[in-house]
């Protein structure tokens, strides 16, 4: 079996009985498969600003300690969970 190291490596088929004959001869290296998982990164997030009444955002801040929670992750995880609602609904 024949491993392939490099991407490129990797010829394009004309058909799926193509591809399959290919992968009975060929497997993929470990390290390129590993290479390819992408990993997110805290720079890609964006920063913004939202304004809140003083007494909600201490009513926020209070369920979040509640909950052994930060209150920022607490908020995004509710955004979170409403944007699944309201994509559902659509």
């Amino acid at each position: 079996m024949k491993t392939i190291t490099n991407w490129d490596d990797i010829p394009d088929f004309d058909d799926e009985k193509d591809e399959a004959e290919f992968w009975l001869e060929h497997e993929l290296d470990g390290r390129l498969m590993a290479g390819s998982i992408h990993q997110p990164d805290s720079r890609e997030s964006t920063t913004i600003t939202l304004r809140f009444d003083p007494r909600m955002l201490s009513r926020i801040k209070r369920i979040a300690r509640s909950r052994f929670l930060n209150y920022q992750s607490m908020m995004k995880q509710w955004l979170a969970e409403r944007l699944e609602d309201e994509l559902r609904k659509q």
